[in-house]
């Protein structure tokens, strides 16, 4: 089967993807694992104008880097045809090509263990303790 490739935005116009690498496993809750699609795992953020990238997850923080590939991938979507033959016997046959949606040049890599968010316990304030122990009894 031949498959076609295009790319209907021009060669230099494609978008340009990058790709996250973690080092470990990211695991959804099992209340989340029937609708995954369109689910924010954390927020990702270049505080400045270095190529050092920090991810939140939850009570976590990770801090990576932005590396180049040595060969680059395309983002490709995938098209069918169906052609329905009018003759006798009926036949159907189908088409496909491959539509580039983008171009992933780089990478971000964290390979670093995360660093925790979580601050101290918060202490037991007293005074509303001894408050309540003052009220008068009715």
């Amino acid at each position: 089967m031949k498959i076609q490739v295009k790319c209907s935005c021009g060669a230099d116009n494609c978008p340009e993807w990058a790709i996250i690498e973690l080092q470990g496993v990211v695991e959804a809750q099992p209340s989340f694992q029937d609708s995954l699609q369109n689910l924010t795992i954390g927020e990702l953020c270049r505080p400045s104008s270095q190529e050092i990238y920090t991810l939140t997850v939850g009570y976590h923080e990770l801090t990576g880097s932005k590396v180049a590939l040595k060969k680059p991938l395309l983002v490709l979507k995938k098209i069918k045809y169906m052609d329905v033959d009018q003759g006798d016997d009926a036949t159907s046959s189908s088409k496909v090509e491959l539509d580039v949606v983008g171009v992933i040049r780089h990478k971000i890599l964290f390979k670093t263990r995360p660093k925790a968010l979580i601050s101290g316990a918060q202490p037991i304030v007293k005074e509303k303790a001894n408050v309540a122990a003052l009220k008068p009894s009715v």
